[in-house]
């Protein structure tokens, strides 16, 4: 059986490669409220049906969608497929409210329909060597994990007017809902490849930092920020995510266990990834030696092995054709989701605490727990 699949938000592609590259799928839908553009869109792309109406293309005989929308039609938009009987695969983050995530979480285990978050960072191929390393114990206990998003995305706050490249351009709904924001609004880039190699633990508490402003005062959202998540089991996750700085684009990792250690740095191809592990010796820390990743390939995944080239040229370094033949297997009852409705509640809901922590001075909040909440009292954020 084929797969008939609609992606919403023309301009959000990030997965067509990789359905196009599955034999079990078919993008037969494209839906934009730019009719202009997603025609052109689907043109170029050879998707058969275009709609401008969101409602429309759930009425549809489409069995699953991907939402690539903006932020905050991610909840909204996700509910109503979900009861339109169709799968979800939703690009981050799943929500930009604490109630949002609530109600998602309740649509997803009322509808019985698969809900996965499209979180690729988690399957860039170096993150997957590592994540596979520390299954196999590699690392030995792994207590401390960083992330670091590092992107000026301030271009995207507004609108280019092509007519006149002079006129003051409207704003995005980036300016609002990313730049808009306190704290830590987009962290899951920098937290989802972390919490895997965290498996079985989850984020009791969130504590955020800011530096203030200092680069640009058209935005809320501070130069950086950073973020201390305390695990369940005490260990640490630290992130950052900076999106005002003048600086080249960052997408850093770190790892730290009791028999060795992982350094990702300047960006995810053509960076510099290497690890320290305690048998290749050393007396003292001045005497142990990096080494690259790359010597390590043999813990690549061997789906990663083999994919072909087709599927190894989709978008984000090739990971964005694992994150559909996961979606499609949990969709075919294979097995579930990889980032399913609760990991994405609260990678999530680190944003939402982070935002509650900074302006009250970096204070703790705790985190719900989202897989056991049975009723509306455990919902309750207190400050």
């Amino acid at each position: 059986m084929t797969i008939k699949v609609g992606i919403v938000g023309a301009r959000g592609l990030s997965t067509l490669l990789g359905f196009q590259s599955n034999p079990d799928t078919e993008v037969v839908a494209l839906c934009d409220l730019d009719g202009d553009y997603v025609q052109e869109a689907a043109r170029e792309h050879g998707i058969p049906r275009t709609y401008r109406i969101f409602e429309d293309i759930l009425e549809s005989d489409i069995d699953a969608v991907v939402i690539s929308t903006p932020m905050h039609l991610h909840v909204p938009q996700t509910i109503a497929a979900l009861n339109a009987g169709k799968h979800v695969l939703c690009e981050v983050t799943a929500g930009v409210t604490m109630d949002e995530l609530w109600w998602l979480k309740e649509a997803v285990e009322s509808s019985k329909k698969v809900y996965m978050m499209a979180e690729n960072y988690c399957y860039i191929p170096e993150n997957q060597i590592i994540t596979n390393m520390v299954k196999q114990g590699v690392f030995g206990e792994v207590y401390f994990g960083e992330g670091e998003y590092i992107h000026d995305v301030r271009s995207l706050a507004y609108q280019f007017n092509r007519e006149n490249a002079a006129k003051k351009s409207a704003p995005t709904w980036r300016k609002y809902w990313q730049l808009g924001k306190r704290g830590n609004f987009y962290p899951t880039h920098s937290l989802g490849p972390v919490m895997k190699w965290f498996e079985g633990d989850r984020i009791k508490s969130v504590s955020t930092f800011g530096t203030g402003w200092h680069t640009d005062s058209r935005f809320r959202q501070e130069d950086t920020t950073i973020t201390v998540c305390q695990m369940e089991s005490g260990k640490l996750i630290k992130i950052r995510v900076d999106c005002i700085s003048k600086r080249p684009l960052g997408i850093n990792y770190s790892l730290q266990g009791t028999k060795g250690c992982f350094e990702a740095r300047s960006g995810v191809e053509g960076g510099q990834h290497q690890l320290w592990l305690e048998w290749m010796g050393g007396d003292s820390e001045y005497d142990r030696k990096w080494r690259p990743l790359s010597d390590f390939h043999e813990y690549l995944p061997d789906r990663y092995k083999n994919a072909t080239e087709e599927q190894k040229n989709a978008k984000h370094w090739g990971s964005d054709y694992f994150v559909v033949e996961d979606f499609v297997n949990a969709v075919k009852g294979l097995e579930k989701p990889a980032i399913d409705v609760y990991d994405a509640c609260e990678w999530t809901a680190v944003a939402l605490l982070s935002e509650l922590s900074v302006m009250n001075g970096g204070r703790t909040m705790d985190m719900p727990e989202f897989r056991k909440s049975g009723s509306y009292a455990d919902q309750i954020i207190k400050l």
